[in-house]
């Protein structure tokens, strides 16, 4: 190549200690020529001059369309017809000519072959063939950016390329610029350090632009004939890069080969097949690298610009798009599309105001779009005329199509799964390029259906997540702010592995006697098995909870029901029921990682040193109990293991970290969870699900208990009304006062008749709201009865229901309680 001032070409391989012959090597000179935005060359190197014989001073600031003419036809030559000596020519049914590359009418990369008048002093060389012409091979790169640089093209001369290789047989081979050999492609690190030496030297801001632009819009290769003047196509070896670029696999078959020597058309044929099977397989590759529905939708829009057409829009089904259920039955009139994703290579925002992304609406009849979504076929209109495109603009109100669409070629391909339509895809080729045809037809059908595959893989995934999510949502409990003497907040956080739902669950419950049971679990494993579980085991953990059942005895009887429920059903609990009057805390441990106690009195935290038992399922070991005092403000901190422990780490570190965070001084008890949650989760690599309780231990002040007991003798019914009025009173709460004795009567008359000859306890509760528990000798729960309208009996627990916020009973040992709450502010 020539190596004048300006750095056109990589220097020649292989030459002297003196100047590098331009031939040398293998190589050929290359011409580089830069087109401004007004169609005027900018730039004419010196292989320009040598190859079309002007030189810079007769070239720039001229047009280029009068430097580079195109005319005549391939088909004229052939049939002997006489060619201006001063112009190129184009084979037809390549895609873009030299001529619509220079004038502006193509926005993405073109490739071709013409024949050019040789330069007078060269009319007689080796390299030009009959009548002084000479075969010239050509890319284009259309440049965008603030600069005026418009288009970037490249040339050189066809037949000293094959004069130079020596080729004694037919073949084919595929050519780039500024590359000597190519029975494989260069490597994309390769071509990227070359190609700033192929381009002019214009400074190193321009220069660097126009490489970004060129690799980012991907580097063409030509198929080259050696002794066939056709066929001739661009080969996109190397393809659009996202971020960096990853080399292509050619197979040898791919890269050489023999032409099928019968005739331009079947060549062309065959290379255009050629070309549009390696098009769906490049496709192929691009979409579905990610299950995520809207990333998918980006990129099998994205795939089809602008190699294969200039305006791509993706529509979908509402169904679809919102991750519900497979669509049901094919679509009609009243469908309504959601237009999800547009990519074209127009000028910036020229569609976003017509055809907005995120615009919902059902397409009209009598438009190709609504026929193509009913039959799930394709559509092809070769060229939108002004009749047509007014007959479609006139479908949409309040835009006009016409502008955007007149004059354009149009193909509508449905995207399908099971048969099913999803969706469609609508694309565009501007005036200048070749119209949509039936082979165009067929690719866009099998572009479509691999996109509607992926797209349904998409959409699968989407759903599942949701059910997940709903199944996990619908499974961790709606745990209240408050409870008898505590507050309380909790924090969720999936897992990473292996899908969003698992087996981690807390739990607070309310019991008897003013107390809070707090319940942290986790089951071994993850997924839908793991989630079902920890929906029985929790379930089970609430029923014995509310049937009084100690926490050694309660560990020990969910250890049995794992067994029986399966062998590989493991799981940790960790079980605390809070007693905020005797500022008492009653723990068993299965397993769990120990709880973290947060004292009030000087911030100290420290893990509460518990037996730890095996855990649920193993069945045959032991479980203890241990009871921890608490003072009014100290903070109780249960997590499942997720939050400590992390891949390659000591779970002690962990621990120490969660003891650091949760001694850390919070506003509210929301702010104290969201600390922990911070400052263990930046340790990193957690993929496990994550359970955190946190409890504030405020305690019940003595003053707002109150206690008496009564004998089993109806008469002290009318004490127990008596003493509760004067209490209420004695709170200042005269408002309830009615209702509490109504309710408080009935309660302790049932006692008295059912609940044995022991005495009969009546506790008083003040918190937030008024509780009562009546305490008798009875384990046996009461019922609810249906009384018919003459009976005496039987209706107390329906006027306690009907009355009360809340109520009901529980058992242990040999007695049982029976409760209700009342709101403070209730007027009766």
């Amino acid at each position: 190549m020539d190596r004048g001032s300006e750095r056109d070409a990589p220097p020649s391989r292989g030459a002297g200690d003196g100047a590098p012959d331009p031939a040398a090597a293998g190589r050929i000179p290359l011409a580089v020529v830069v087109v401004d935005r007004d169609g005027l060359v900018s730039h004419w190197s010196t292989g320009a001059r040598r190859l079309f014989g002007m030189s810079r001073d007769e070239t720039v600031g001229r047009p280029a369309v009068d430097l580079l003419p195109v005319s005549g036809a391939f088909a004229d030559d052939q049939r002997g017809d006489p060619m201006p000596d001063d112009c190129f020519e184009a084979y037809d049914g390549l895609g873009p000519d030299l001529e619509a590359s220079l004038g502006g009418r193509t926005d993405y990369p073109t490739a071709g072959r013409a024949r050019v008048a040789a330069p007078k002093d060269e009319r007689s060389s080796a390299g030009s063939t009959g009548e002084g012409r000479l075969d010239v091979l050509w890319w284009a790169y259309p440049l965008v950016g603030p600069g005026p640089a418009r288009l970037l093209v490249l040339a050189a001369d066809a037949t000293r390329l094959q004069q130079e290789r020596g080729f004694d047989d037919e073949s084919a081979e595929r050519i780039s610029p500024g590359f000597a050999r190519h029975t494989e492609l260069p490597a994309p690190e390769d071509l990227e350090r070359r190609l700033p030496e192929i381009l002019p030297n214009m400074g190193p801001g321009l220069s660097s632009r126009i490489v970004s632009q060129v690799l980012e819009l991907g580097y063409p290769v030509l198929e080259f004939s050696q002794f066939e003047r056709v066929p001739v196509t661009p080969y996109w070896g190397v393809p659009r890069r996202a971020g960096h670029l990853r080399p292509e696999p050619v197979l040898p078959q791919q890269r050489t080969g023999p032409v099928i020597p019968t005739g331009a058309e079947r060549d062309l044929e065959y290379l255009a097949v050629r070309e549009r099977l390696e098009f769906l397989n490049e496709v192929s590759s691009a979409i579905g690298t990610s299950l995520d529905l809207g990333e998918t939708i980006r990129e099998v829009t994205s795939a089809a610009v602008p190699r294969f057409a200039d305006f791509a829009g993706t529509h979908l089904r509402a169904a679809v798009l919102a991750g519900e259920g497979f669509p049901d039955g094919p679509p009609d009139a009243s469908t309504v599309m959601h237009r999800v994703w547009v990519e074209h290579n127009d000028e910036p925002g020229r569609w976003d105001d017509t055809v907005p992304v995120g615009e919902a609406f059902a397409f009209p009849e009598h438009t190709p779009f609504f026929q193509c979504m009913v039959t799930g076929e394709p559509v092809v209109i070769p060229q939108i005329s002004e009749e047509m495109g007014n007959r479609i603009a006139g479908e949409f109100e309040k835009r006009d199509l016409r502008p955007l669409i007149t004059g354009r070629s149009l193909l509508i391909v449905p995207l399908k799964a099971r048969n099913v339509v999803l969706g469609f895809m609508v694309l565009m080729r501007r005036p200048g390029r070749a119209q949509f045809d039936d082979m165009d037809h067929t690719t866009g059908a099998e572009l479509a259906a691999r996109a509607g595959l992926v797209l349904d893989n998409a959409r699968m995934y989407t759903y599942q997540e949701n059910v997940a999510d709903t199944l996990q949502d619908s499974m961790l409990p709606q745990v209240a702010p408050r409870m008898a003497g505590c507050d309380v907040a909790t924090r969720y956080l999936p897992g990473t592995r292996l899908g969003r739902i698992g087996g981690d669950w807390f739990d607070t419950i309310k019991l008897g006697g003013s107390r809070t049971a707090l319940v942290v679990g986790d089951v071994m494993g993850h997924g839908l098995n793991s989630a079902a579980m920890m929906g029985q085991l929790r379930t089970a953990v609430q029923t014995m909870a509310a049937m009084g059942t100690p926490p050694a005895q309660l560990l020990r009887n969910l250890d049995d029901l794992a067994r029986r429920l399966g062998e590989n059903y493991l799981a940790t609990c960790l079980y605390a029921v809070y007693d905020p009057i005797r500022g008492e805390l009653h723990m068993a441990n299965a397993g769990h990682i120990p709880p973290v106690l947060v004292r009030a009195e000087d911030g100290r935290s420290e893990l509460l040193d518990l037996p730890t038992g095996a855990p649920i399922g193993v069945g045959g070991v032991p479980f203890e109990a241990k009871v921890v005092r608490v003072a009014p403000g100290d903070r109780l901190v249960l997590c499942t293991d997720g939050l400590v422990e992390v891949r390659g780490s000591d779970i002690g570190e962990g621990l120490a970290a969660l003891c650091e965070s949760a001694a850390h001084p919070a506003a509210s008890m929301d702010d104290a969870c969201d600390t922990i949650i911070r400052a263990l989760n930046t340790r990193g690599g957690r993929k496990d699900d994550v359970a955190l309780l946190m409890a504030r231990l405020n305690g019940i002040p003595d003053d707002h208990v109150a206690e008496w007991q009564f004998d089993a003798d109806p008469r002290e019914v009318a004490r127990a009304r008596r003493v509760v009025r004067e209490r209420l009173l004695r709170w200042a709460l005269p408002q309830p006062v009615d209702t509490a004795e109504l309710l408080v009567s009935e309660v302790v008359t049932n006692a008295v008749r059912h609940g044995g000859s022991g005495r009969i306890g009546l506790r008083l509760v003040r918190t937030d709201a008024l509780l009562f528990e009546v305490i008798d000798d009875e384990p046996a729960l009461p019922a609810m009865l249906n009384a018919r309208p003459y009976d005496e009996f039987g209706r107390g627990l329906r006027v306690v229901s009907r009355l009360a916020r809340e109520w009901g009973a529980s058992a242990s040992g040999h007695r049982k309680t029976v409760w209700f709450e009342q709101a403070i502010n209730r007027t009766p």
